[in-house]
């Protein structure tokens, strides 16, 4: 499946869907944004069960201040609509197929738990 471009218009739409969204927020003037995206499009041939999205930075401001993004490139991973994985920097294939895996490998009852407990402790 080819990357899909998202945008403040379609964002929560891929977000909310069920299975595994994977999104990479990159620039085009970032060096490591350029040296990841052949590894990101890769997996996201290799791996048709998964949502593999980007969001240009530069373009969707709002969506990449609203995302908390504070460094590019970041990949955050999203299950059933709930945030899995964060992390900043330009990640390898093998990294990249570990957080592919990790994030396949979830028990999401117990994140729904998780989630669950720590939404009560905030009130």
């Amino acid at each position: 499946m080819a990357t899909i471009e998202l945008t403040d218009d379609n964002f929560a739409d891929h977000v909310e869907k069920d299975g595994i969204l994977l999104v990479d927020f990159w620039a085009s003037w970032c060096g490591p944004c350029k040296q990841f995206a052949p590894t990101y499009e890769a997996a996201s041939e290799a791996n048709a069960d998964i949502t593999f999205g980007s969001v240009n930075t530069e373009e969707q401001q709002e969506l990449a201040g609203a995302a908390g993004i504070r460094s590019i490139p970041t990949l955050m991973a999203f299950r059933d609509g709930i945030l899995v994985f964060s992390q900043p920097g330009a990640l390898p294939a093998p990294a990249l197929d570990q957080v592919i895996a990790g994030v396949r490998g979830l028990d999401m009852d117990d994140v729904r738990r998780q989630v669950e407990a720590a939404q009560a402790e905030q009130g």
